[in-house]
Parts: C-alpha cells; structure tokens; sequence
C-alpha cells in the first residue's frame, strides 16, 4: 500500500496528542489514556468506513483497493483493539461534570457498539463463516460506529466538543458518518454502470460472459477489476471480478468466472443472454510494470493476464506467459491466448500442464526463459503459490519487489494458520523428534 496513505492515517491518530499536555495538567493520566484510546478507535474506524466507499482519490491515496482493503481490515482490528483497551482501562474523571440521562444513554451506546463491534470483527476474519452472512452483517458496524460517535460526543469528558481537540474529533465523526450512509445508501443514488449480457459461453472449467453498455460505458484499462451486480440472475450483491478483456471503444466488457465458492457457483450457473448487470470501478494497478516481463497465471488467475496480452502494443518489451494448468482441457481463453502468441512477436505463451510436469515452480524458470534475471514477474492464481513465488523468485535474479501481484480477496483472516504451520515447520518436528528420542 501507499507510503502516503499510511503516513495521512499515523498522522491523523497523532493529531490528538497535541493537546494532551495542555488536557492533562491535574488529570488523572491512566483515565485521559484510556480516554484517547477512544478517540484513536472512532478516528480508525472512521478511515476504514472511507477506504469502503471506494471513492475516487482512495486508491491514489491508499494504493490500489486489495492493498487499500488490507489496510481497511487492519483499521478495523485496531479499533476493536483500542476500544476492548479502553473499556478495561477505567476512563472515568473526577470534576467533569454530573451525569445525567444524555450521559447515561451515551455510556449504555458505547457498551452495545463494543460488543456489536467485537461480534462482527470475529464474523469479519473467520473466513469459514460464508460471504452473503458476512457481507450482510458487516453492514452493521456503521451502525456501531454510530453509536460510538454518540457516545463519544455526550460522554463526559476533559474537553469541550467547540474546543480544537472537540472540534477536530467533530470532523472525524461527520467523515465517518458520511462515508457509512454513502455505502448504506440504496443501490439506485450510488452511481452504477448499466450493462446487458450479450454471450455466455463455455471456456474449460470457466464461463465467458461477455456484456455491452447500455448507458455511459465504463472504461477501464487492462488488468483491472470492477464489482458486477447480476440482478438478472437474482444475485443481489455485488462481486469483484477481473475484466478479462482489453478496453473496447464502444465500452463492451467481459469477465470470465470459475465455480469456485457458493457466489461464484450460483452466477456461473444463472447468467444468460439478455440479463440486467450493474457495473461499479474500475479498480487495481495490475499490469502497470514497465520493461521485459513474465507473466504466471494458474487457473482463473489467467483472467487479468488475457486482457493484458490483448493490449499488448507491437513495440512492448518481450513478455512471456506461464499459465498452468491441469490439463488444457480444463483451460480458460486457451485457444485465445495461443492465436494472439502467435500473432505478436513479443508475446510467447508456454502452457504448463501440472498433470504431466507436476506442480510449477520458480525452478522450471531458467529453462522456460534463460534471461529471467532482471525481469519484471506478474502473478495470479493460488495464494500458496504466490508464497512459494515470492519465496523462490529471488534465487533466480527477480528480486521480490519486481514480483507483482494482487491480493485480491476482499476478506482475509488473521493469518492464525499460516502462522501455525510455519511455527511446526521450524519447531514443531524438531519437537516431535526429540519427544521420540526420550522415549526410546
């Protein structure tokens, strides 16, 4: 993500420790921290609801919208974070003020926004819970977000809200505020591209579903995705799909969809000729490596890479295109791919068939492209490859920051598992053997 949006977000939660000297002249400084720690959580949660818009300037500011929506779930967690802290840490303060039912409603908001918010980060990175639950209770937490603006702006607390530390928070409440009814707002006042499907047709394992522009078309550049609602196939929410073709004048757009999960599965069996689509983006910088590449795709990964070899200019630098796959049978856009490798001089395509060769590595390399070394890679498919990549790459001579990829999962979890296998693989076996020793 972008060094500027992550420097914006620092300085925004720094902001309010420039009054904290003035603020904590005979206070009680463990009740003002815990104080603080609320203001950090509604600034947080205010930047997350705006990275969620996906307004334009976002990803000029945060970096493309996969890296943008790490950053939008970390904010998250930290919020959760700071408001489980500062509800454990008493924030409470003698000489404020007396309470009365406004405070008292204000306390009892914060309580609920905590638990709200701590069931739905859960929710949030237990990535087994399925989409459409998580997608519709993840509109909730602008709900909490608003009760803990109230909560916030009612409190009793050792400022004003007219004074520059009230006013400044002030700001970021409305920020939020407005960020969350836009999202919230009916699918009909946000602005939407509509688009009609034209073609369904098989491509291996995959389906093609080409579609043309029935308004102001969307024009996007190749190797971007956008969110596509499929309302003809009564699919009600949308979902991030790469376009898998390159940018046409009059607007048309294909995305190619493999049966990978329950949405997916649903709208690859439901789409046909004739059906309403609404179109939001375009997103993501994939594909903006300049000099001598080489692209990997495995699977549906081929999506973005179809695009690109499309838009390939005659005087573009050499770039050859690994695309594994089980077998070409099960293939997407393989006889596509293999008629533009053999119309342009600078594209070579070399199929990987895992049945044959087995899995593809960083090893196999060398032999595919002798010059590997300084080159640009661009990757899409599995994220257990994308690690052995970016893992292996180096040894080659493509260093780690010439590896180019998206994380496109719009969801993510902690990580827990991934943290625990390579925990066994450094300690765990060495564990296990030296148990096996002593009992011998």
């Amino acid at each position: 993500m972008k060094k500027l949006g992550l420097f914006v977000v620092v300085i925004a939660l720094a902001v309010p420790f420039l009054w904290w000297p003035s603020i904590a002249q005979g206070r009680d400084g463990i009740a003002l921290f815990s104080q603080y720690l609320g203001l950090g959580a509604l600034i947080a949660m205010a930047f997350s609801h705006l990275i969620a818009t996906r307004w334009p300037g976002v990803e000029a500011l945060f970096g493309p919208l996969d890296q943008s929506y790490r950053l939008h779930k970390w904010l998250g967690i930290g919020a959760m974070v700071a408001i489980l802290l500062h509800d454990t840490i008493d924030a409470e303060m003698r000489g404020l003020g007396r309470e009365t039912a406004l405070v008292e409603l204000a306390e009892t908001l914060g309580e609920i926004s905590l638990y709200g918010l701590l069931i739905l980060v859960v929710i949030t990175i237990a990535t087994f819970v399925p989409y459409h639950l998580w997608k519709w209770t993840h509109r909730f937490i602008g709900i909490f977000f608003l009760f803990g603006a109230f909560h916030y702006l009612f409190i009793l607390k050792p400022f004003k809200n007219g004074d520059p530390l009230g006013l400044y928070m002030v700001a970021v409440c409305i920020i939020g505020t407005l960020a969350y009814i836009w999202t919230s707002a009916p699918r009909g006042l946000r602005p939407r591209r509509p688009y009609e499907i034209t073609r369904v047709t098989k491509e291996g394992n995959a389906v093609a579903v080409d579609m043309t522009s029935q308004g102001r078309p969307l024009r996007h550049q190749a190797g971007q995705f956008a969110f596509f609602r499929f309302s003809g196939a009564g699919l009600g929410e949308p979902h991030p799909f790469t376009i898998s073709s390159a940018p046409a004048d009059d607007g048309a757009l294909r995305v190619t969809i493999a049966p990978l999960g329950d949405l997916t599965t649903r709208v690859s069996r439901n789409l046909a000729p004739g059906q309403a689509v609404q179109v939001d983006g375009p997103y993501g910088r994939f594909g903006r490596a300049k000099g001598p590449q080489i692209w990997i795709a495995a699977g549906v990964g081929i999506t973005p890479f179809v695009a690109l070899a499309q838009a390939l200019a005659e005087d573009a630098p050499q770039v050859t295109l690994v695309y594994s796959v089980r077998d070409t049978n099960g293939a997407a856009h393989i006889a596509e791919l293999q008629n533009l490798a053999a119309s342009k001089a600078n594209l070579s395509l070399v199929v990987w068939q895992t049945s044959e060769l087995g899995r593809f590595s960083a090893a196999a390399l060398p032999d595919i492209v002798p010059d590997c070394t300084n080159r640009k890679a661009l990757f899409c498919g599995p994220v257990q490859m994308r690690r052995a990549l970016s893992s292996d790459l180096p040894k080659y001579g493509i260093a780690q920051k010439d590896f180019h990829f998206e994380e496109f999962e719009i969801r993510t979890g902690l990580g827990i598992r991934r943290f625990g296998r390579w925990l066994w693989d450094r300690h765990g076996q060495q564990i296990l053997k030296e148990a096996q020793d002593n009992a011998q």
